[in-house]
C-alpha cells in the first residue's frame, strides 16, 4: 500500500487546521500585515489548556467511566445529558461544560454516542446562551450596553428554552441501545487522581469565571509536570487551530470593518451571518460599535453560533474532542462534521424563525 510523506499524512489528518493556517497565510499577504494578537486574545488558550489537563486527569482516573456507567443505568439516557448539559453551561460557561460533557457522552456503552454528543454540544450552546457570562459575546454585549440583568434574562430565555425544548424532543426520540462490549476497556478507578483532578477542574471553574484571575489557571500544569507527565498529553492540535482562528479572524475584521457602517439596518441577520466565516466572538467585536440595538446582537450573534465550525469555538472544541475521543473516526472525522454541522444549522434556521415569531427589535 503506498504511503503518504508523515509530513503530507499530518496535514490530512489535521486538516482544519491545515485549512486556518492556509487562511490565515492569504489573508496576511493580502492586509501585507501580521495579525496583532493581545494577551486578552491569548487568555481563552491558557484557559483550555488547563481545562484539557483537568479534564484529561478525570478521565485517566477512570472517574468519568463511572459516571458514565451510573448514567446508562436507567432509562431517559438522552434527555438527562441533554438537561445536565443545558444547567451545568449554565453556570460554567459554554467551554468548561463541552470539556466535561462530550468525553463523558463518548465514554458512553451505546451505539448512539455520536448523536448524544451532537446534542450535548447544541445543549451546550442553549445554556450558556442564557446567562451574561455563559460566552464571552455575551458577558461583552452584557458589559458593553451596560444591561440589567432582568432585562437580558428575559431577551434571551425564548431562544434558550425555546430551542431547549425542540432538542428534549429528539432526545425523547434517541432510543439508546447498549453497545453490550465484554471487552470495553475500562481503566481501574483510581480515587486519589481523581480527587486531585477534580480539585483542579474546581480551581479552572473560578479561573474561568474569573473568581480568580484567570492566567493562574495554568497553576494546574504544577501537577502533572511534577507527579503525571502523561497527563500533559492533551490535544495541542486544537490549540494551534485556535490561535490560528484567533489570528483568521482579526484579519477578518480589518478586511470587512470599513463595509460596515452602511450595513448594520438588519443587525440580527448581518451578525449570524458574519458569525458563520469569522465566529461569533469576533462578530459581536466587530458589530458593537457601529449599533445600539443590542437585543438583534445578542440572538445574532447566539443563533450565529450554530452551523459551521467556524461560528463559533465551541465548534472546533467539540469536533476535536470527537476525533480525541473516537479512533475509529477517519478521515479526520469529516463524516461526524458533516452530521453536527447539518444539525447545526438546524438549529440555526430554527432560531431564526423564532426571532422572527417573537419580534425583537
Amino acid at each position: 500500500m503506498n504511503r503518504h510523506h508523515p509530513i503530507v499524512e499530518l496535514a490530512l489528518r489535521e486538516w482544519l487546521l491545515t485549512g486556518a493556517l492556509a487562511a490565515l497565510a492569504a489573508c496576511s499577504l493580502h492586509l501585507g500585515r501580521a495579525p496583532h494578537l493581545t494577551r486578552a486574545d491569548l487568555l481563552p488558550l491558557g484557559l483550555l489548556l488547563a481545562l484539557f489537563i483537568a479534564v484529561r486527569g478525570l478521565e485517566r482516573s477512570g472517574l468519568l467511566y463511572r459516571i458514565g456507567q451510573h448514567l446508562e443505568q436507567g432509562g431517559w439516557l438522552s434527555v438527562k445529558l441533554v438537561s445536565a448539559t443545558f444547567l451545568l453551561s449554565m453556570v460554567v460557561t459554554i467551554d468548561v461544560s463541552l470539556v466535561i460533557m462530550i468525553p463523558l457522552a463518548l465514554k458512553l456503552d451505546i451505539r448512539e454516542r455520536e448523536p448524544l454528543a451532537i446534542l450535548v454540544a447544541l445543549s451546550a450552546h442553549l445554556g450558556a446562551a442564557f446567562t451574561p457570562f455563559g460566552t464571552p459575546q455575551n458577558l461583552f454585549i452584557f458589559s458593553h450596553y451596560g444591561l440589567n440583568p432582568a432585562e437580558f434574562l428575559r431577551t434571551i430565555a425564548p431562544f434558550s428554552f425555546g430551542l431547549l425544548g425542540l432538542l428534549v424532543t429528539i432526545a425523547l426520540r434517541l432510543r439508546t441501545h447498549s453497545q453490550g462490549s465484554p471487552t470495553r476497556d475500562i481503566p481501574p478507578l483510581r480515587p486519589g487522581r481523581a480527587l486531585v483532578y477534580s480539585l483542579l477542574l474546581g480551581w479552572v471553574v473560578l479561573c474561568v469565571l474569573r473568581l480568580l484571575p484567570p492566567w493562574l489557571a495554568l497553576a494546574v500544569l504544577a501537577y502533572p509536570l511534577c507527579c503525571d507527565r502523561p497527563g500533559l498529553k492533551v490535544d495541542y492540535g486544537l490549540l494551534a487551530t485556535f490561535l490560528c482562528f484567533i489570528g483568521l479572524a482579526e484579519e477578518m475584521r480589518q478586511v470587512l470593518a470599513t463595509d460596515l457602517r452602511d450595513a448594520t439596518e438588519h443587525i440580527f441577520v448581518l451578525s449570524a451571518i458574519t458569525s458563520q466565516f469569522i465566529s461569533n466572538v469576533p462578530t459581536t467585536l466587530l458589530l458593537s460599535p457601529f449599533t445600539d440595538q443590542w437585543r438583534a446582537l445578542l440572538w445574532g450573534t447566539n443563533v450565529g453560533g450554530f452551523g459551521s465550525l467556524m461560528a463559533a469555538m465551541a465548534n472546533l472544541i467539540t469536533y476535536r474532542l470527537y476525533v480525541t475521543h473516537c479512533e475509529d473516526s477517519g478521515w479526520g472525522g469529516a463524516g461526524f462534521v458533516l452530521r453536527f454541522v447539518l444539525a447545526g444549522y438546524l438549529m440555526f434556521f430554527a432560531g431564526i424563525g423564532l426571532y422572527e415569531l417573537m419580534g425583537i427589535s
